[in-house]
């Protein structure tokens, strides 16, 4: 029998039902946390922009909580300090989806919309949660770069452009030309990262010139 996959839009619903684990994980924070967004978190910015910024995933109390993407964890301090450096924001972020803060030419998604048990997606999660990114993509109408935070991101990201990837393996500040479209890696800005000193600041920045380059030409 043929399985009839379901059309996806850019945006799935905020109660989006697909994946069971992340579903019952959802439910069970509405339960203890009735006053977070608890859903699935849409995509912050337009769809005009050039640059598509694409993290892993809501964090329980960033933007699971806020209801949007990379506000009120560490990992969104680090990223929305740097839009404004570059001049990819506008107005001032102090982690609230209501602090009037704007993006410029850019847009930010995750590759997995609902927050995963322990900050982790399974295989089956991030796969069935593509379809989103896959519209996503085809939306922007004027998309010239992206950006994959974290090995998970650029692989989901190739996918969806139907790259094999084995041909454009995960380095940090690396630029894989995809057609139109030049798609830029990073190690996830997450808390752990910086910590570790994994991530810097200059490193980080790095990867925010080469992008800034490739925007002007």
């Amino acid at each position: 029998m043929t399985v009839t996959q379901p059309a996806f839009a850019p945006e799935p619903d905020r109660d989006c039902a697909l994946c069971p684990r992340l579903v019952a994980f959802r439910r069970a924070n509405q339960q203890q946390h009735p006053a977070f967004f608890n859903g699935a978190v849409p995509s912050f910015g337009g769809s005009d922009a050039r640059l598509l910024i694409v993290g892993l995933a809501p964090g329980l109390k960033g933007a699971n909580q806020t209801g949007r993407p990379f506000t009120g964890d560490f990992a969104g301090d680090l990223l929305y300090q740097t839009l404004a450096k570059f001049g990819l924001s506008q107005g001032t972020f102090d982690a609230r989806p209501d602090d009037g803060l704007t993006l410029v030419d850019c847009m930010i998604t995750n590759a997995v919309r609902c927050v995963p048990p322990q900050n982790k997606p399974v295989g089956a999660e991030i796969a069935q949660c593509r379809g989103f990114l896959d519209a996503r993509i085809k939306a922007q109408t004027q998309l010239k770069a992206i950006l994959a935070l974290g090995r998970i991101a650029h692989e989901t990201v190739l996918r969806s452009l139907d790259c094999k990837l084995a041909d454009h393996r995960f380095v940090h500040c690396a630029r894989h030309d995809i057609g139109q479209i030049a798609l830029f890696d990073s190690y996830h800005c997450s808390r752990y990262n910086t910590n570790t000193g994994r991530l810097t600041t200059h490193m980080f920045e790095a990867v925010f010139e080469k992008i800034s380059r490739h925007l002007r030409d």
